[in-house]
């Protein structure tokens, strides 16, 4: 890190943009550094990392000049929830002299490593290696070389414009070429991520569009005053649209800590849905309810599982005998769901699972799962026939 350099992020005149890459993150060595989901863009002449939108605004960002880098390897890792990505290494020279003030003024290491969430794309790892064959930063230092020197001196030296001729052709076509196609290619997904972004806005703005005239309304309808269950109501609405802060990884350096920080956040997110659905909710609606509120930042079905599994109160999960697993609040005991399980059933002399289902309002395996613990209990009893199954009252309660 001690070859970087704190520079005004603006090209040169005899400098052009290569490619870019985002949520980068840079090694010191094998040391993680402070420098993570940054913005890197790659020149003809030097590497740039800054924080997102930084370079854009032309801001003091990180600077490595490509003169540095002798050459380029690369490092394959694999983890159980990333799954494989590869990270650059850049081996480099020591700093010059006169190198300007940057994050560090010291370091052992003669190598930083470039790291991605998902690794790099290839796109950019194929234009910095084609970038560092080029050389395009020595054609200047060439030039000025052949022609501050006398004219007997440059007419016997051929070494020095033969390398310049070499370095020419190598940036002639072919790299004018590949830089088009790069930025067409470039040019393509941002107008693709551009109508994905704007048909997503599209849709929350019909939601806020709805909300807006449902409080409008009762504004109108109370002359400018709301009830403390209308406001309470409405930051129900405000919450369910998103998560502000949806807990990442990035931000632990342990599983622990992670699963424990994103068990507390689920649980509160789901508290009163779970009371309003009886007290039980499966883990595929969980999943579908948490990933729609954080938005982009998705978690995986692993994550969710392992969060789930370390939650110890209001809410825990639960597995059924058929394998079945939910989430149940914890007052929400095995003989509160019998008693009003019957008293369901009770209401309708019979219920089949469907019926339960749709009175309140829940999936057909949960539905089914009630039933069934208030038969174990001994609260209802079966009649399995053509028809179907159908739960009764269980009239041997009755006796006396």
């Amino acid at each position: 890190m001690n070859r970087f350099a704190y520079v005004e992020a603006r090209l040169n005149s005899d400098e052009s943009f290569v490619s870019r890459d985002n949520k980068v993150k840079i090694y010191d060595g094998d040391q993680k550094t402070e420098f993570e989901e940054g913005e890197v863009v790659l020149t003809t002449h030097r590497l740039f990392w800054g924080r997102p939108g930084e370079i854009a605004r032309a801001a003091v960002a990180l600077c490595l000049p490509l003169s540095y880098v002798i050459s380029l390897s690369e490092e394959t890792t694999a983890s159980n929830f990333f799954g494989r990505k590869t990270r650059i290494i850049m081996h480099l020279r020591p700093p010059a002299p006169d190198k300007g003030p940057g994050p560090l003024d010291y370091s052992r290491a003669t190598h930083i490593k470039l790291s991605g969430k998902n690794g790099l794309s290839i796109e950019f790892h194929s234009a910095l290696k084609e970038t560092l064959n080029a050389r395009v930063w020595e054609i200047a230092l060439v030039s000025d070389t052949i022609i501050n020197k006398p004219a007997s001196s440059s007419l016997g030296s051929s070494s020095s414009n033969d390398r310049l001729a070499r370095i020419q052709k190598r940036t002639g076509i072919g790299g004018i070429e590949r830089n088009l196609e790069a930025k067409a290619k470039e040019t393509d997904e941002n107008i693709a991520l551009a109508f994905q972004d704007l048909s997503v806005l599209m849709a929350m703005a019909k939601d806020m569009v709805g909300l807006s005239k449902t409080i409008s309304s009762k504004i109108r309808e109370q002359k400018g005053e709301i009830s403390d269950d209308e406001t309470v109501q409405f930051k129900s609405y405000l919450m369910s649209l998103g998560i502000d802060g949806p807990v990442t990884r990035d931000n632990f350096t342990s599983n622990t800590a992670y699963f424990n920080s994103l068990g507390q956040q689920i649980c509160e997110m789901l508290l009163d849905p779970i009371e309003e659905h009886g007290g039980m909710m499966s883990l595929a609606d969980v999943y579908c309810r948490v990933n729609r509120a954080r938005g982009l930042e998705l978690l995986s079905p692993e994550d969710l599982l392992h969060a789930c599994e370390l939650l110890s109160g209001p809410i825990r999960l639960r597995s059924f005998p058929s394998g079945a697993r939910v989430l149940q609040l914890e007052s929400h005991d095995d003989d509160v769901v019998a008693l009003d399980t019957l008293e369901k059933v009770e209401s309708a002399e019979s219920m089949a699972v469907e019926e339960l289902a749709k009175q309140l309002g829940i999936s057909l395996l949960l539905a089914k799962e009630r039933l069934l613990v208030a038969e174990r209990l001994g609260k209802v009893c079966r009649d399995e026939s053509v028809e179907g199954l159908r739960f009764y009252p269980n009239l041997l309660l009755r006796q006396e």
